[in-house]
């Protein structure tokens, strides 16, 4: 069974090239381009992770991660954002976040902590 990604970035072209590279290492990858959006889909069907920037319209992944803790989802989120700020690390954190990656990266690195946090979470 294929691994299922919620990618929840509002950058289309970002969007695309992250799909686009998961989906060549094996991964299901499903785009919500904004929060609310992310949040309706998780309510929807299971994912095995969910990658989640900060800034987006509307609601903020901040506050897109606040509600997903409080309504008791447990899937695991990796953070992706120009946000490099350690106050902002550290609220992510707080909040639930898994793993937290900052824009730019590398594709590498983003597909072994996406690895890493599926094997930690099987």
């Amino acid at each position: 069974m294929t691994d299922r990604i919620l990618l929840i970035e509002d950058d289309p072209s970002l969007a695309e090239m992250v799909k686009s590279y998961l989906g060549e290492a094996g991964f299901g990858v499903s785009v919500a381009g904004l929060g609310e959006t992310g949040i309706t889909m998780l309510a929807r069907e299971p994912f095995d992770l969910v990658i989640l920037d900060l800034m987006l319209p509307e609601l903020d992944g901040f506050r897109v991660l606040k509600s997903m803790r409080e309504s008791e989802c447990t899937t695991p989120v990796l953070i992706l954002t120009a946000r490099g700020e350690e106050i902002d690390k550290v609220r992510g954190f707080k909040l639930g976040a898994d793993d937290y990656v900052t824009k730019p990266f590398g594709v590498m690195e983003l597909l072994a902590r996406v690895e890493a946090l599926m094997r930690r979470c099987r």
